[in-house]
Order: structure tokens, then C-alpha cells, then sequence
């Protein structure tokens, strides 16, 4: 939605353009919300990295050139330098709550580093006043090797739910630029590193309270893979639009072989 503006949010903000910016984000929330409600709707907050905000109109104005974006100036650590933007997508969600009246949105914060840099963006979340409605959820993706590491903490942060992102965990806990033909064949969702990270979170999430999902390529294109989240006991997994109906096959099938297994 950000991208289809076509303009750097910065030089939005440098002509005094803030309520465009925010109504029109308003705006494509408010159609998808209201064409799901009651379901509910994640909106994973802006991640743009600094090469593809360079691609904006105004760009380069306001982008640093970076060797290696993908660890870069992106995600929750951004939001902490430099609030500015994601303080104007918080009033997009908070008008789609509260004036529209569609409570299902919710807000899923993406490359979160440090538990520090979450409590912080919280705080920010907080200081909107998206809080104050009981039914609001908080979440997080979990992509950096850190989440998983330190899963008790970062549910202890006030989170309400984590979505397992498979492609950027897989290609930080491997070391894998999946983008690089020389090592690509080493980027697999299955390695058993990766299957082990994915069980520790889901464990952790679980014995928190905290729901957990994924969303990736993986569930798409393994089966094998989509059956072992359902034996880990995931709560929702994300697939794409052209795989749902065999996603849902190879969940049913799964989930009737844990179902005769434990009636054993």
C-alpha cells in the first residue's frame, strides 16, 4: 500500500503531506478489513528496506546507500531511530479501528533484533492509544536468529502472537543468501537447524500463552514441511493462494494421524 503511493514517506512528511499519507493507508486497510470482518486481518508494518525506499520518488534524499540492506536500516530497529513514519501508520490503523469500526485489523511488527527494540516500538504502539481497545493484538515475526534464541523473552515483551517468517530465518540461522545462485542449493526450509528453531519457538510461544503461525514459501512447496508444523502443533499457517487447497488436504490428513496416534 506504502509502495503504491509512489513517494518516500519522508518527503511526504518535508511538505507537510502527512494526512495524505495517512488516509490513504487508512483507505486500502479499510477495504481489505471490511472484506474480511469478522476474520482477522495482520497488518505487518512497513519493512522496506533502504534500496527499495531509494526507489521511491525522493528516495535518495533520505536513504543511505547500504552494502548489505537485508541487515540494514529496516524493520523495528528503524521505527526506533526514526519514528516518523511508523508513527503515521499507527494513525492509519488506529482510524481504521476506531472511526470505522473494524476491530479484526491487528499489528504484526517485522525484523525485530532485540527484545529492547520491541518494548521500545510498544511503548510507541502504547502511547497511540491502540491499547485501549481490549481486543487489539501486538505481534512480531521471527526471522532473526535472536527471536529464537531468546523466545521466552521476547513473549514476555507483550506479545500476542509471532508469525514465523521461513525465508529470512532460514537465511540467517544458515548463512545463506538465497539470492546467490553460488549457494542457493544450501537455502532449505528443512534443514534440520531451521526444524529445530521453528519447535523451540512454537514450544516457547505455546507454554506463554502466546499464539504462533508462519508465513514463507516453505508450506507451499513441501508437504513434508506443512506436516511437521501440524506435529509441532502451530496455530495457523500462511500459504500461497494456489496452494490453500492442498495445504488444507495435507493439515486435515496430519492432524487425523496425531488424532489416531494419541487415541492409541
Amino acid at each position: 500500500m506504502i509502495a503504491a503511493l509512489g513517494e518516500h514517506p519522508r518527503k511526504m512528511i518535508k511538505e507537510g503531506r502527512e494526512e495524505e499519507f495517512v488516509a490513504a493507508l487508512a483507505k486500502g486497510l479499510r477495504k481489505v478489513c471490511a472484506a474480511f470482518n469478522p476474520r482477522p486481518v495482520i497488518y505487518r508494518a512497513n519493512d522496506f528496506k533502504t534500496n527499495e525506499y531509494r526507489n521511491l520518488d525522493g528516495g535518495e534524499e533520505f536513504e543511505p546507500e547500504e552494502e548489505n540492506p537485508m541487515i540494514g536500516f529496516r524493520g523495528c530497529f528503524r521505527y526506533v531511530k526514526d519514528p516518523a513514519i511508523f508513527k503515521m501508520e499507527l494513525k492509519a490503523i488506529e482510524r481504521v479501528r476506531n472511526k470505522y469500526g473494524l476491530r479484526n485489523l491487528k499489528l504484526m511488527i517485522p525484523f525485530v533484533r532485540t527484545v529492547n527494540d520491541l518494548r521500545v516500538c510498544r511503548k510507541m504502539v502504547e502511547e497511540a492509544g491502540l491499547f485501549a481497545s481490549r481486543d487489539f493484538e501486538f505481534g512480531m515475526m521471527c526471522e532473526v536468529p535472536s527471536n529464537v534464541v531468546l523466545a521466552k523473552e521476547f513473549c514476555e515483551a507483550g506479545v500476542s502472537f509471532m508469525s514465523i517468517g521461513s525465508n529470512d530465518l532460514t537465511q540467517l540461522l544458515l548463512g545463506v543468501d538465497r539470492d546467490s545462485p553460488l549457494v542457493a542449493e544450501d537455502f532449505d526450509e528443512r534443514d534440520p537447524a531451521v526444524l529445530k528453531s521453528i519447535r523451540r519457538v512454537i514450544d516457547e510461544c505455546h507454554e506463554h500463552g502466546v499464539k504462533v503461525g508462519i508465513c514463507g514459501q516453505a508450506p507451499s512447496n513441501y508437504p513434508d514441511f506443512t506436516e511437521k508444523l501440524v506435529e509441532y502443533g502451530i496455530d495457523s499457517i500462511s500459504v500461497n493462494r494456489d496452494a490453500i487447497d492442498c495445504a488444507r488436504c495435507i493439515v486435515a490428513a496430519a492432524e487425523q494421524r496425531l488424532i489416531l496416534k494419541n487415541s492409541h
